[in-house]
Order: C-alpha cells, then structure tokens, then sequence
C-alpha cells in the first residue's frame, strides 16, 4: 500500500487570506485522517505565509500514532527555526527541501554529490532524534544514488517534469523517474514523490513505480475538494493509488 500524506498549506493559505481562523487548519488535519488520509504533510516557510509554526505545534497534538497516522513536516534546514521545530515536535518524518526564503514553491532537488557533507550532518541531527528523514530530489541517478551516501532513510522524487510533460507523452515523462526508482532501491532507499502529482497523473505514477511508499499531495488534492468535496477526493486519490493493475 502507497500511503498518501495529505499536504493542507493550501487551507492555510485560505485562512491567512482573510484573517481569523476560518477554514480551521486542526480541525482540517482531524478530518483528512477522519477521511481515509494516511498522514498529513505542512511545509512551514520563514515568513509564515501559508503554515505557521504554531499550527505545526497544534498539529502535533492531534495525530493519533496508534492508527498509524503520520506528520511529516517539509521545509529548509538551512533556517535554525526550522530545524528547532522539528526537534520540538518530533513527527514522524522529515523531508529536506533546498527552497530559498521567499520561495512560491519547490522547484528543485538537492545536489547529493556538492552538498553530501552538509547532508550527511543535518540527517544525524534528525535521526539521532529519532525521526525519519526523506531528503527532495530530482530523477537524476548519480544524484539518487549519492543520496545514499548522506544517511537519509528515503528520497522524494520531485514531480514537477512529470507532471508536465505526462498528458504529452506519458511513457517518456515517466522515465527518468523509473531509473531513479530503481537506483532508490538498490541503495536501500525508500521511495516517496511529490509535487504536481494529481488525480490524472497519480494512478500512471504508481503502476510504474510500484516500490512508491509515499505521496503528499497538496494543491491538486484541495483544488479537486472544491468540486468533489474532501472526504470524496482524498478517497479518489487514495483508490487511484492502490489499485490493482
């Protein structure tokens, strides 16, 4: 089973728009697990402009780890706040993402070769507390495959190509990530993605991939709640994950 991890920037962005605390983010988070989510995912950012990192600690709270619900928290950690957090709240899992402040999203991976070093050091802060780590790549071998050399526990394949270029060619946009794939599990690394994955692209992912042990799906997913409501969609993408082929 791929779990699906649930990424609610998106409901604070709404919120923060407006002011007050309406959509609420906890009461949100509650309901993704209530709906089938498998974990859910924030990625607090410097200026606080969508997750606040008191919506991290309120968050915390509310994960239920005896259903096996997972928090996974995104982010810099270049930025000491952020990697005070994470050893604050302790989730389950933390995913490394090279984004420079002011950023609007993700847009690249890490170079596992020039930055193995400072990798290989932020990791043992996180695992010696007892999180798993999940650093943000792009589906470059030699890049998937130094990966393993930083002590990280898995790698996110960044989507963003894929996505792109799925409706277009779907058997070549998928590819690349195949070969990462591959080099991801002959180095013992587990196997997470994201970014731009939705309800079109998702299912394609996963039959090619089928080592794929994690997505967080954000903007795609709250963008098809609009229509199909929340509970409704989050188990559309939890279908198209799991189904058999």
């Amino acid at each position: 089973m791929t779990k699906l991890s649930v990424n609610i920037n998106k409901i604070a962005t709404l919120r923060n728009s407006r002011g007050g605390n309406n959509p609420d983010v906890v009461q949100v988070a509650i309901d993704c697990q209530k709906f089938g989510a498998d974990g859910i995912t924030v990625h607090p950012r410097p200026d606080e402009r969508h997750i606040r990192y008191s919506d991290v600690r309120d968050i915390k709270k509310i994960i239920p780890i005896a259903i096996g619900t997972e928090f996974n928290i995104e982010g810099n950690p270049l930025e000491d706040k952020f990697v005070n957090l994470v050893l604050e709240t302790i989730p389950e899992q933390v995913t490394l993402v090279p984004d420079a402040p002011g950023q609007l999203t993700s847009n690249h991976g890490w170079d596992t070769v020039k930055e193995k070093a400072y990798l290989r050091n932020i990791i043992s802060v996180f695992r010696n507390a007892g999180i798993r780590v999940s650093i943000f790549v792009d589906p470059v071998e030699h890049i998937v495959a130094a990966a393993a050399d930083t002590g990280t526990d898995r790698v996110e394949l960044y989507t963003e190509d894929y996505a792109r270029n799925y409706h277009l060619n779907r058997e070549a946009a998928i590819k690349d990530y195949i070969a990462a794939a591959m080099i991801a599990t002959k180095n013992g690394l587990g196997l997470n993605a994201g970014h731009d994955l939705d309800r079109e692209n998702l299912q394609f992912f996963k039959q090619s991939i089928p080592e794929l042990l994690e997505v967080s799906i954000g903007h795609a997913l709250i963008c098809d709640a609009l229509y199909y409501g929340l509970e409704n969609t989050i188990q559309i993408y939890k279908r198209k994950l799991n189904i058999h082929f």
